[in-house]
């Protein structure tokens, strides 16, 4: 019989309304998964430690008819079982007990409120203080920035006082490259936050204007450069920024810098940097990466990667509530502004998330016509336009933010309560980046995620939740290679054709 485990007393006492009105011999039992049709419900029997799921074999999913018109109006919903704040500071440890440096550990306090490690966050700065090449692969929100930032900063304020002549100008010790320009701003400002007091000097370079980069650049003194790989490469080509000294690469959302839509242009640019001499190559990702040996083939080793990784990693994210409403796509407005008007006049943030840039626009449209303060955010947007919405949001000048998956990945979204995927996304590691918006260390408890269901080609991935969701086990086909994903089905489509078209010529010969 399977088992949960890890339910801890917070979430006992969370769920303590929902056991007090079962009757007296079923008090015992707390939510796992509960659905419109009770049948399909996942209970948790904290007397015997056990739930009332049935052999693997003879499990039926909740959404198993959601394919028939008759399901439109159904729903299920997965609870969440542990407490993010006890959970992440298990095994934890104080800052101070790493020794490091008394500014860096001044400036994690009171710039950040942070003072305990996680076990992650201590696995990953032993293996980088040792100079490896470390992969750290964890859910969002556990803290993988701190992670390397910290041991980073320690190592160049060293690398610094050595230093026996100046550094020309543009020419970082560390580089940070990112798949997008608002996860660059803000680990750029994590740094400099971070660097306060330490002599250091933190630059930031996102994309929009590199032309003017170019023909009007900059020069200054340069400790951590933070951007996007392609204004980054475009500067460095043109000799504006030099490489020269770096001894620090960080690749962050790795996966998705690793994508056939990324990854040629980056193992190019790679190849300038001596991984195997003197140059540090980290790698973090909420997903973890499945063509790193492909991509890294002519720039690294890595068999000796050294991996620092979550327990929790590819599983259902265990700190929030989850709700699945099937529905036909033409009520998802209705529903959308239903529980967007709950939230706003809870004062609880929220980010809704489109597939495509265009029902983006639709969402706050739509929202802002019904009186609805609401933001938009897409990769379509022109720069000037885009610079600092995110900001906004952040800091509390808006509450409902319309997006796309350009915020999906990486960004310290602490401050929202609500994500509404109002396009349910078709891939399952960017279900995972977005659910990754909500429910990080150090947001509140009670977040939540509503996922709107309309379209069939969607289910296949609902059931896989659902799924992994009952027996507590990986989600399937966590592959952040979207554009590989879609190239091997056109492939198998193609080779199908093929395949039938000979045959069909072999039977008009016959």
């Amino acid at each position: 019989m399977y088992r949960r485990t890890g339910i801890i007393q917070t979430f006992l006492r969370r769920q303590s309304t929902n056991a007090a009105t079962l009757p007296a011999n079923k008090k015992s039992l707390i939510p796992l998964i509960t659905c419109k049709n009770t049948e399909f419900n996942l209970m948790y029997d904290v007397d015997n430690k056990k739930t009332n799921l049935p052999h693997v074999s003879k499990i039926v999913l909740a959404s198993k008819g959601w394919q028939h018109y008759k399901a439109k109006g159904d729903h299920f919903i997965i609870h969440p079982i542990k407490d993010i704040i006890e959970t992440n500071l298990k095994d934890s440890t104080d800052f101070e007990n790493l020794n490091l440096n008394e500014t860096l550990l001044k400036n994690l306090r009171e710039k950040h409120d942070i003072r305990k490690a996680t076990k992650l966050q201590q696995e990953a700065i032993a293996e980088i203080r040792n100079k490896n090449n470390v992969l750290i692969a964890a859910e969002t929100g556990c803290g993988k920035t701190h992670a390397y930032l910290l041991p980073i900063i320690e190592q160049i304020i060293e690398q610094k006082s050595n230093e026996k002549e100046s550094r020309q100008f543009n020419t970082p010790l560390v580089l940070i490259l990112t798949p997008g320009r608002e996860l660059a701003e803000q680990i750029g400002k994590f740094a400099k936050e971070l660097s306060t007091g330490l002599n250091l000097n933190v630059k930031i370079i996102i994309g929009g204007n590199t032309k003017q980069k170019m023909f009007n650049p900059s020069f200054e003194d340069i400790d951590i450069l933070v951007g996007s790989i392609g204004a980054i490469s475009k500067l460095t080509t043109t000799g504006i920024v030099r490489m020269n000294k770096v001894k620090h690469v960080v690749l962050d959302e790795a996966d998705t810098l690793l994508e056939d839509s990324f990854n040629e242009k980056l193992v190019y640019f790679l190849r300038r940097f001596s991984f195997h001499i003197d140059t540090q190559m980290i790698l973090a990702s909420a997903t973890m990466p499945t063509n790193t040996d492909d991509v890294f083939r002519d720039v690294l080793d890595t068999d000796n990667m050294k991996k620092v990784v979550s327990s929790d990693l590819h599983k259902i994210l265990p700190y929030v509530t989850q709700k699945f409403m099937r529905m036909n796509k033409s009520d998802r407005p209705e529903n959308l502004l239903r529980i967007i008007k709950s939230e706003v006049l809870k004062k609880r943030p929220v980010i809704v998330f489109s597939n495509k840039s265009n029902t983006c626009d639709y969402v706050s449209l739509f929202l802002n016509s019904n009186g609805i303060e609401t933001f938009n955010l897409n990769g379509d947007m022109l720069m000037k336009i885009r610079t600092g919405r995110f900001e906004q949001f952040q800091n509390g000048e808006i509450n409902v933010l319309s997006t796309t998956d350009c915020i999906g990945r990486g960004l310290n979204t602490v401050r929202a309560r609500h994500i509404i995927n109002f396009d349910f996304p078709l891939y399952m590691s960017d279900y995972i980046h977005r659910c990754g918006r909500i429910g990080r260390f150090g947001s509140s408890v009670n977040c939540r995620i509503t996922n709107f269901i309309s379209s069939l080609r969607e289910l296949d991935l609902v059931r896989k939740i659902e799924m992994s969701a009952r027996t507590n086990t990986e989600l399937e086909n966590v592959n952040a290679n979207i554009r590989q994903i879609i190239n091997s089905k056109i492939e198998r489509e193609i080779s199908k054709l093929e395949r039938m078209s000979l045959k069909e010529l072999k039977e008009s010969k016959n």
